[in-house]
């Protein structure tokens, strides 16, 4: 592509761009390692296969073909686009071809990716049907929540290979096995595309999920062969065996060809050197988005969360001056949005919307899309010149995902890694090995996590009564009799005959969410100039708190939309369409409570723990951000609901020693500010000067007394660990502020802490070890050590009800996590915290590197 490579060589030379490359990383093409047709590989396939010029198999291919015909379970590990679905499909149609009976299940994480696949295996049994001499019956269907009733019985019958979803076969199938029985009798294989995505809760549940399709299957006296897909991480094996609890071979002798490939990592450039700021990964996405739409080069541009795909898509519009969907947008503007060679690609868009887009993409009318990943799976959307990553998703297997959507085939392509301040990114920016080289992450699940296993006791004991002594996957005989014993004190089951057989009337899978603790999407609404309500999306129950919030700019497809109402009864917020020049961001308070502690051992400067926590969590405002500037144009307070979280979480506590060390040492700024013996006085002088009312909201002292507030921080004023007090406390540096407003205010300028910078650190960094999202983890400081036996402690918990198992993960990999935070802190450039280590200080405020640096060298002693 001449196209592209006049724009690499342009970014090479250009003196905004070349200077920011922290890595570029060209791969040749590589040749295809090829190998004839296996001789049992039978003629109809062979033929079929020659009539679409292919003549051989990759080496990956031909070692699944080997492997599935000896009776093993597989699951191939290989790159984008290296041809897994031939793989998969090769041993399954010459069983279907031998073996008349012969059923399939296909199982893909989502509808849209079924449908995809459909038109693949169609386009190959087409062909088949062509060539074979007698009338065999290759019949093949998609059995969704799309599929028509009318035509779901004639799919049960007749289909020989059936494509669906886990969320399907759980609600739709398992649960109504008796109208399966000629499939489940006969099914041979089962294949499970995109196995990478079956982790934490989602994967959980799917594993349990299996384990009631595996009894089923048993039931009616089969026992099919697994077949799994899946992207490189760090323990596919390990993986595929937890999903499906039986033994399994890897292959990831990737054989496929490919064209030159180029992965570059852009670090945005430091603006202010003192304070570590960088320019935003945003803008300068946008700016690098421009570039490719300019020299012709279809392009995809992935983003992490659903507000920045809308974000950069309306900077997109703007900027090729479509005027669709942008800020100058009159409050009556109406969807439909015409259609852009610039499209945005999400949940929450609907179903035509995201066929319009991938058709777009496919035929070229659809330059550059934005998405979130989405677009990461093996949706057919054509050979893409380039991808951009806005800031790293989180996962190197996600990374390789976006990439891989760049030049599918032997085309050359290019894919950039915008590197966001966050310092999960800024350590890969500087530590490129760690993502070019062998992943080190690993997907986790828990299938008998206990909340998820007890709800799918209950549909498998719906499905089929428990026979005393049944196993249930890997749960031992007597643990499995307790659970079913506490169903039947719960009144969900009865033992008779010694079996255990599901008594209630309700359907219990209908109310299970496999991919959610939140069953339920908030519906979001807005009417037509003609009074009609009309849909414009949806948000899933645990994002609508912080998305769709009273007063909240929501985003959809480039335009904006005032939250005017959000109904928690009912589930629907009402918006209304608006064109203003801000967005909006929610501020969340959290509080935890230690129910128990699994494992604890001494380390370094403390000591390290999980287990058990209860974490309250409340939304209590909200802030105006404007566009382009960030300038923060004000903030409201909420009064949500405060939601409830027990889950698990890893906390790290400093010792009484360690502290004394820092304090001893002038970096310790934790403990409780000492005003001096006059405070009491200084206090009511300041108060009484401003009439008693509050200087930032006016309102008046009624029962409480108003705080008085150091405009310049008291801790500003330390001096080789002492303070001076007389300075701080000069009169003109104290304001009287309300407490709401002071809680506002200190959020603004309070100094980070060494062990809130410790937090932020740790925290940013642990989702290189664990593949999970940063925001799967939660994180706080206490400082005072109020939850933890008056120890200063950090916590990083999971986001999950019961947890997943990151916690003791966490717990695990300690040293290695401590090690590698400080390798972070000590090599960034900034004199006193920032975004890309410690965490900025506040306005006006001081950072907390040095103590985060103190701490974490306390931590890393002996180690």
């Amino acid at each position: 592509m001449k196209n592209l490579q006049a724009l690499l060589d342009f970014w090479k030379q250009d003196e905004n761009t070349a200077p920011n490359f922290s890595a570029w990383r060209t791969t040749p093409p590589r040749p295809a390692q090829t190998h004839p047709f296996p001789t049992d590989l039978p003629v109809p396939l062979r033929e079929a296969l020659s009539s679409r010029n292919i003549h051989s198999l990759y080496s990956h291919q031909l070692s699944a073909w080997i492997n599935s015909r000896a009776g093993k379970n597989i699951i191939l590990a290989t790159g984008t686009a290296s041809g897994k679905t031939l793989a998969y499909n090769l041993p399954i149609l010459s069983s279907l071809i031998e073996n008349n009976d012969s059923r399939a299940l296909y199982l893909f994480p989502t509808k849209a990716l079924a449908q995809d696949q459909l038109s693949v295996i169609s386009e190959q049994l087409s062909i088949l049907r062509t060539l074979m001499t007698d009338n065999l019956s290759l019949v093949t269907g998609i059995y969704d929540g799309d599929t028509p009733q009318s035509h779901r019985s004639a799919i049960r019958k007749n289909a020989r290979i059936i494509l669906s979803n886990p969320d399907m076969l759980h609600t739709g199938i398992l649960p109504h096995h008796s109208n399966w029985s000629d499939f489940f009798s006969s099914l041979k294989f089962i294949v499970i595309d995109e196995a990478h995505t079956y982790r934490g809760v989602f994967g959980s549940h799917v594993a349990n999920v299996i384990r009631r399709l595996k009894r089923v299957a048993d039931f009616y006296g089969a026992h099919p062969q697994f077949i799994l897909a899946s992207a490189t991480i760090g323990n596919p094996k390990e993986l595929a065996e937890r999903l499906i609890e039986e033994q399994v071979e890897l292959i990831d002798n990737d054989g496929s060809s490919r064209g030159e490939r180029h992965f570059v990592i852009y670090n945005p450039p430091v603006t202010d050197h003192s304070l570590g700021l960088r320019k935003s990964s945003l803008l300068e996405s946008v700016r690098l988005a421009n570039d490719l739409f300019t020299h012709d080069i279809q392009s995809v541009v992935f983003a992490r969360t659903r507000r920045s795909v809308e974000i950069i898509l309306t900077y997109l519009q703007e900027s090729r001056e479509l005027g669709i969907g942008n800020r100058g947008l009159s409050s009556n503007s109406r969807l439909p949005i015409p259609i852009s060679p610039i499209r945005g690609y999400r949940s929450g868009y609907l179903p035509h919307q995201r066929r319009e887009i991938e058709q777009g993409l496919r035929d070229g009318s659809v330059k550059t899309v934005v998405a979130t990943n989405a677009l990461e799976l093996g949706i057919d959307i054509g050979g893409l010149g380039a991808a951009i990553l806005v800031g790293y998703p989180g996962t190197i297997a996600s990374a390789r995902q976006q990439a891989g959507r760049a030049g599918r085939g032997e085309a050359p392509a290019v894919s950039v890694l915008v590197a966001s301040p966050n310092p999960l990114d800024q350590f890969l920016a500087h530590h490129p090995e760690y993502f070019f080289g062998s992943s080190p992450e690993q997907a986790l699940l828990n299938p008998n996590h206990l909340l998820i296993l007890l709800e799918h006791l209950r549909c498998a004991m719906f499905e089929l009564p428990f026979k005393k002594g049944q196993g249930f996957g890997s749960i031992s005989d007597e643990l499995l009799d307790e659970y079913l014993e506490f169903l039947v004190a719960n009144q969900d089951a009865h033992f008779s005959d010694e079996k255990y057989f599901w008594m209630k009337d309700q359907y219990p899978a209908a109310n299970i969410s496999l991919r959610s603790a939140s069953a339920q999407n908030v519906v979001l609404q807005t009417v037509t100039d003609d009074g009609r309500p009309w849909t414009v999306g949806t948000v899933d129950g645990e994002s609508a708190a912080w998305m769709v919030h009273p007063g909240a700019i929501y985003m959809h497809e480039g335009q904006q939309y005032f939250v005017q109402e959000f109904n928690l009864e009912k589930q629907i917020a009402q918006l209304v369409p608006v064109g203003l020049d801000y967005y909006t961001e929610a501020h969340r308070n959290s509080e935890i409570e230690v129910l128990s502690t699994n494992a604890q051992a001494v380390v370094p400067g403390g000591e390290k723990s999980y287990g058990e926590i209860q974490v309250t969590t409340q939304i209590v405002g909200f802030r105006k951000i404007r566009w382009f500037t960030y300038e923060n144009l004000g903030e409201e307070p909420l009064d949500m609901p405060p939601s409830e979280l027990q889950t698990t979480g890893y906390w790290l506590s400093l010792s009484e020693e360690t502290v004394s060390h820092l304090r001893d040492a002038g970096v310790w700024s934790n403990s409780p500010n000492d005003y001096g013996p006059d405070w009491t006085k200084i206090r009511d002088r300041v108060r009484a000067r401003d009439k008693y009312q509050c200087q930032v909201c006016g309102a008046i002292e009624s029962g409480r007394q108003h705080d008085v507030h150091h405009k310049i921080p008291f801790r500003s004023f330390m001096r080789e660990g002492k303070s001076d007090r007389d300075a701080a406390n000069r009169l003109e540096n104290l304001t009287t502020l309300c407490q709401t407003c002071h809680k506002k205010v200190e959020q603004n300028v309070r100094i980070r802490s060494g062990l809130a910078g410790l937090g932020f650190v740790l925290g940013n960094l642990a989702p290189l070890f664990l593949m999970c999202d940063p925001r799967d983890l939660g994180i706080h400081a206490d400082p005072a050590g109020s939850a933890f036996n008056g120890l200063s402690s950090i916590v990083l918990y999971d986001q999950v009800p019961a947890g997943i198992g990151f916690s003791q993960k966490l717990f695990e990999i300690h040293d290695e996590l401590v090690q590698r935070a400080l390798e972070l802190v000590n090599t960034c450039e900034c004199e006193d915290g920032c975004p890309s280590c410690v965490g900025p200080g506040g306005e006006n405020g001081i950072g907390g590197k040095v103590e985060t640096l103190e701490i974490l060298k306390e931590l890393m002693v002996h180690s």
